[in-house]
């Protein structure tokens, strides 16, 4: 007879007979979860609970997936989860380093930079730029193909003591024990949540009132192009150009990066006055798509960027012409905290709960650290009561939200880079004439929440500065670590009952 031994908390030898892999706790006692939204912060969440052996399914409205967008900066928040997912190396491999922005104005006259050297000192990694639909593609990668359900359209869902159910317009329906609303800005999760909890008077005031506006942007992706024949671009150097341009004059601010596949990444960002974000607040968003944009392309064509080509600075037209049309699109930006992000079986993530402006390249990145702390409360889960998911829920909701505060505020304090006001005057003075310890202080604010789920084997952090405490993985690592103890002793209980009758 083949035996393996186990040695629990007892000198006694006793072989376990037909116990697959008896240090882990049973994963088909583990809550099933079914994950709405397709986008970065569902297919991260998706990827941590696969890679920790759970059940979940993730189901997106549209047929295909297309990802829009221009570029993403980040590295230094989230080596230790990359790591921890097996991605990291392949991720620095598709990103050029981030190592600082040029501001400029609108003749392309440099007015001053940002070093963001100091981040990787601090952080222990690098913080690269990476296209968007690049990034997607390497997150969809991680999650197996059965588990995503595309072109399912939730209409309703309906939950009880023993679980939940989803309604998808195709006639489709699929029960769980946890619906995650991961499906962005206008989340039909979201919108059901609240419609509930608002016919129980239990839905705060702030919450019911519609999303507030700012800005739109415009964002696109050149096709791949031949450094030698774009030199003023800088393609073929190690890190990513990295400019931002802000219009005196005019009423935008704008934005060009290069990639690693060699392409340059553009975002066009239009400063509303209070009677256009009226009129927009009155008008459902259409969301990520080509075809608001075609106006708003050919309202910014003249915009000039600072890479010289043929005597003469590129324009955004240039930029927009050597895009393909899908690529490009409109979104109008909504800012908004939300305060209720649970509710008995429903949770949410990501935009649909915090919607923050991009100028601070904060909204994927909270997306990402808002998965990593749910999937710490929901590993650790011992049951799936209600009682039990409410205390989960609200513990990922408080450790979320003050990180969540601190970024909105950031993030609109480097949308007013750009603006136009007496403001934004102050706080471009601010930035170009920051002392290097303000600077460094910035920066270490910035970096210092560095997320880890406590089911995967922990990733030493190299920083010089520590990462922020992070509750829900030291808080889960403990439950997690008795869960393996109680199993272990289960296995070991039956194997020995199951010996002695031999």
């Amino acid at each position: 007879m083949n035996e393996q031994r186990l040695h629990p908390k007892s000198s006694l030898d006793i072989p376990l007979l037909h116990i697959p892999n008896p240090s882990l706790p049973q994963s088909h006692n583990r809550p099933k979860v079914l994950i709405v939204g397709a986008g970065i912060g569902g297919l991260m969440l998706g990827a941590l609970l696969q890679k920790g052996g759970m059940d979940f399914e993730i189901f997106d409205r549209a047929t295909v997936i297309k990802p829009l967008g221009s570029a993403m900066s980040m590295g230094a928040n989230l080596r230790p989860l990359f790591i921890q997912l097996g991605i990291y190396e392949e991720f620095c491999a598709l990103g050029k380093p981030n190592i600082g922005m040029g501001l400029y104005d609108q003749n392309c006259e440099h007015l001053f930079s940002m070093n963001f050297m100091e981040r990787e000192t601090i952080s222990g990694s690098r913080e690269y730029i990476i296209a968007r639909s690049v990034f997607y593609s390497l997150l969809l990668r991680q999650v197996a193909k059965e588990r995503l359900h595309m072109g399912k359209r939730v209409v309703s869902f309906y939950e009880d003591e023993k679980g939940v159910t989803i309604h998808c317009a195709d006639s489709t329906r699929y029960t769980g024990d946890i619906l995650v609303g991961a499906d962005g800005t206008y989340s039909t999760v979201r919108d059901h949540l609240y419609k509930t909890l608002k016919a129980k008077a239990q839905l705060p005031a702030s919450d019911d009132a519609p999303l507030p506006f700012s800005c739109t942007c415009l964002v696109g992706q050149t096709v791949p192009l031949d450094p030698k024949e774009f030199p003023g671009a800088n393609m073929e150097q190690e890190h990513s150009e990295f400019n931002f341009i802000i219009g005196k004059e005019e009423q935008y601010s704008w934005t060009t990066l290069t990639t690693k596949n060699d392409t340059i990444c553009w975002f066009v960002a239009e400063y509303l006055d209070s009677d256009s974000a009226i009129s927009y607040a009155t008008r459902q968003n259409a969301g990520w798509g080509p075809g608001a944009a075609e106006a708003m392309c050919e309202q910014v064509r003249h915009l000039q960027v600072p890479i010289p080509r043929n005597d003469r600075n590129m324009t955004v037209g240039d930029l927009i012409d050597m895009s393909p049309k899908d690529s490009i699109s409109k979104v109008v930006l909504e800012e908004k905290v939300f305060d209720t992000w649970f509710g008995g079986r429903t949770v949410l993530l990501g935009d649909a709960c915090h919607k923050i402006n991009p100028s601070g390249g904060a909204g994927a990145l909270n997306a990402m650290h808002d998965a990593a702390t749910l999937a710490n409360w929901i590993y650790s889960l011992e049951s799936t009561s209600l009682r039990d998911l409410d205390y989960a829920f609200e513990e990922y909701r408080k450790e979320r939200m003050p990180r969540i505060k601190e970024a909105f505020v950031v993030s609109r304090m480097l949308r007013d880079v750009g603006g136009k006001t007496l403001f934004s005057s102050i706080v471009r003075s601010l930035f170009k004439w920051m002392p290097k310890w303000a600077w460094k202080k910035l920066i270490i604010k910035g970096t210092t929440v560095r997320s880890q789920v406590s089911f995967l084997p922990p990733v030493e952090d190299l920083g010089t500065v520590p990462p922020t405490y992070q509750p829900s993985l030291h808080k889960t690592r403990a439950s997690v670590q008795q869960a393996h103890i109680r199993a272990d002793m289960k296995v070991y209980n039956t194997a020995r009952e199951r010996w002695s009758r031999l």
